[in-house]
């Protein structure tokens, strides 16, 4: 585990020009953030030794370095999923060798179903806490004292500091924003009536097939992590609006500037 992510964190500090201390990892319709990187270099996962492939329509596959809000970033466009039939070791790699390169700062973006009847289709969730429902975890197994402590602490998980800028920001722009709980489960079903009854009875506000296990990892390695939903689905007092892969897109496509705006801001103020 330690010299694959040494392996690839060597090479792309030997092909890239900058060292970003923040990273932010795009989800479903999420990707049009990248038209507003400026000085950008692109890395398709095919060159990156050790990566995987992203599979999944609406996830491109690229690292992209470059400059947003003024500050240097890394951008994944692409995630890898539990669902692909990647174990979590390889849907987390991604982020052990962001921590190996310098990333101090992990911003998550996911499409996600909400619960909360106080929700609309195309809200903006900003998570602060999950609740962890995949059936593999991504610290199981041997663990690394170079990665981080075997008994991890999950408390202020999602910065506090990161949400109250946020929520600020949302504010002076006009933006309205929701807060929530995000339940991380397998996929790739999208939920039942009773699966989304459920997710809500046990303190869910919104449901997702991502973004737990790289915020698991990320704090791991003691990042700081923020973290964004995009409602793209409803469940309404035990009515879920049916749904598809390209309606979901389509609703995170047009949230997209809404967020865009948000995480800009907030990269200027970190």
């Amino acid at each position: 585990m330690l010299e694959l992510i040494n392996e690839t964190a060597n090479y792309l500090k030997s092909v890239v020009k900058s060292a970003p201390k923040t990273a932010i990892i795009l989800g479903s319709g999420l990707g049009e953030l990248v038209n507003h990187i400026e000085d950008k270099q692109e890395i398709p996962y095919e060159q990156i030794p050790n990566f995987p492939v992203s599979t999944v329509e609406g996830h491109s596959g690229k690292l992209i370095f470059g400059k947003l809000g003024g500050k240097e970033i890394l951008a994944m466009q692409g995630r890898f999923h539990y669902y692909e039939g990647y174990d979590m070791k390889k849907v987390t790699f991604p982020v052990r060798v962001m921590k190996a390169i310098g990333i101090n700062n992990l911003f998550v973006s996911n499409a996600a179903g909400g619960m909360n009847p106080d929700f609309v289709v195309g809200d903006i969730m900003l998570i602060n806490d999950h609740i962890n429902l995949f059936p593999e975890h991504p610290l199981r197994g041997k663990n690394y004292k170079e990665l981080g402590v075997r008994f991890l602490d999950m408390h202020d998980t999602y910065s506090k500091k990161f949400l109250k800028m946020a929520e600020e920001i949302a504010a002076a722009n006009n933006i309205k924003v929701q807060k929530g709980v995000y339940i991380g489960s397998q996929g790739p079903t999208f939920e039942t009536p009773a699966e989304y009854k459920y997710f809500h009875i046990i303190g869910g506000d919104a449901v997702g097939m991502s973004t737990v296990p790289e915020v698991i990892v990320a704090k791991h390695g003691d990042m700081e992590v923020f973290a964004v939903s995009i409602i793209t689905d409803m469940w309404y007092d035990g009515k879920p609006v049916e749904v598809s892969h390209e309606e979901v897109l389509e609703a995170a496509n047009s949230a997209q500037p809404k967020m865009t705006l948000i995480m800009k801001e907030l990269l200027k103020q970190i």
